[in-house]
């Protein structure tokens, strides 16, 4: 069963992006995953093709009207679509790569890029958008968003990646921040690989990292410890 992403956005020439390129683009080659752009404007009643208007009670900037991009949602996902739907916003919730795995196992997704100062509300609300963040910072719009949130599912998709077990030692996939690599010339600038690392002893090369991995989420990223059971 291939993965489905449909992308709402006002700018589908920015899919696939660098998802066309490296392991992505041969899974979209393959068959194993689609990508198809939606474009919002399609959607637009009137004559000048209109998608956004005027905050209510004021303010600066427009926002994406309920009636169009709700017009757009029905069309990509009808009623019995079990795809989650999401909308890229900087007020959504943190995305985790725990969120990722689970929208890896299913058949696809849904993503809204917003623009303007935002999404209304009542689409927001009526069309059960999951409103999902990538970080505190703001962009320009939900695409480049779309982008890293597609390119973090789809390397997790089945065949992606060469060796099934390369990403369990990952950063946050045990909760911990990956430990430091090394590989050949075995001395660079003076500096050796880790002796430990060249030993033979794969048990204690299990202990270095475990312990390099604690430390550098100590010194780096505490807050991860804290959410450890």
């Amino acid at each position: 069963m291939s993965f489905r992403a449909t992308v709402l956005t006002l700018f589908p020439q920015m899919f696939p992006g660098h998802l066309g390129h490296s392991l992505a683009g041969r899974a979209i080659e393959r068959g194993d995953v689609s990508i198809d752009a939606v474009q919002i404007r399609d959607f637009a009643t009137d004559r000048h093709r209109s998608v956004d208007d005027t905050p209510a009670g004021g303010g600066a900037g427009m926002v994406l009207r309920a009636d169009v991009l709700a017009a757009a949602i029905d069309h990509a996902t009808p009623d019995d679509d079990p795809r989650p739907r999401l909308l890229l916003s900087p007020r959504g919730t943190p995305l985790t790569q725990k969120r990722v795995r689970q929208l890896s196992t299913g058949s696809g997704i849904l993503l809204v890029c917003g623009r303007f100062e935002g999404v209304d509300q009542r689409v927001i609300d009526s069309r059960r958008l999951e409103e999902v963040s990538i970080g505190d910072y703001l962009l320009s719009g939900g695409e480049p968003a779309a982008l890293v949130l597609l390119d973090a599912i789809i390397r997790l998709l089945p065949g992606v990646m060469g060796n099934a077990e390369s990403g369990g030692e990952e950063s946050f996939e045990n909760g911990l921040l990956e430990y430091p690599h090394y590989t050949r010339p075995a001395l660079f600038e003076d500096k050796p690989i880790p002796e430990i690392l060249t030993s033979g002893d794969h048990q204690a090369v299990r202990r270095w990292r475990h312990e390099q991995s604690l430390a550098l989420t100590r010194a780096r990223r505490p807050d991860l410890l804290d959410r450890k059971p």
